[in-house]
């Protein structure tokens, strides 16, 4: 079918588990996914590329701000031509804080503002994924492929 980046910053796990429903969803229609991780993986911006489609996951820091190890791929991102590359972003929240998900709403915000072809859900979790949010999970995989698969005319 394609292929799809997957990144994501996970601390407590929360958001690597839902990195992981999207993945079993894409893999079971085809995709090739290449999962690296903010914290342990160097992530080059002009990867994005590189995909079909990418998918950044990640949980917010205190009241909605975006991880450390996240920043740099923020800031990075100034330097790429990311127009109509289609691009989901998810992540965990915690619904105690007045800016839940603030993180994933920043990722998406900056997406925006590059021309990012952005699945239209900002797919935010609160805490850890109920069985609810494992199907809100897979359906934001399906979104997801009919938007690469409209885009890449598959």
């Amino acid at each position: 079918m394609g292929k799809v980046l997957m990144l994501f910053a996970s601390m407590t796990g929360n958001t690597e588990l839902m990195a992981e429903i999207i993945t079993d969803v894409l893999e079971a229609k085809g995709y090739t996914v290449e999962t690296k991780t903010f914290d342990l993986d160097a992530i080059d911006v002009e990867e994005l590329l590189d995909y079909d489609g990418v998918l950044v996951g990640t949980y917010s820091w205190d009241d909605g701000e975006l991880p450390y190890e996240v920043e740099d791929f923020y800031d990075e991102l100034d330097d790429v031509d990311i127009t109509g590359k289609v691009i989901g972003v998810f992540g965990s929240g915690d619904s105690f804080y007045d800016s839940f998900g603030g993180a994933a709403n920043l990722l998406g915000d900056r997406f925006e503002q590059k021309g990012a072809d952005l699945v239209p859900e900002r797919l935010i979790v609160d805490m850890e994924p109920d069985k609810d949010d494992v199907v809100r999970c897979q359906n934001y995989a399906e979104v997801f492929c009919k938007m690469v698969e409209n885009t890449n005319g598959d």
